[in-house]
């Protein structure tokens, strides 16, 4: 269970958009937390590639180099 205190004008924004589609708030919001999950676990695993790319525990392969190797070049 999770509660939240959102400003009036984002929890008005929420309502409308609940009442005008007939789904929740509940919704929504789960919606909306899921999306930017997503996003932030994105960048954080990208910031943790690159930090290892720099540190030399990883390399990385050119655009070209997979495309031989998988017979997509030109």
């Amino acid at each position: 269970m999770l509660a939240i205190r959102l400003p009036a004008d984002i929890e008005h924004r929420l309502e409308a958009l609940a009442q005008a589609t007939g789904r929740t708030k509940t919704f929504y919001a789960r919606e909306a937390i899921l999306e930017y999950m997503d996003n932030l676990e994105d960048i954080y695993m990208a910031a943790r590639a690159l930090e290892d790319i720099r540190a030399g525990r990883s390399k990385t392969t050119s655009l070209e180099d997979v495309m031989r190797e998988h017979d997509l070049a030109d």
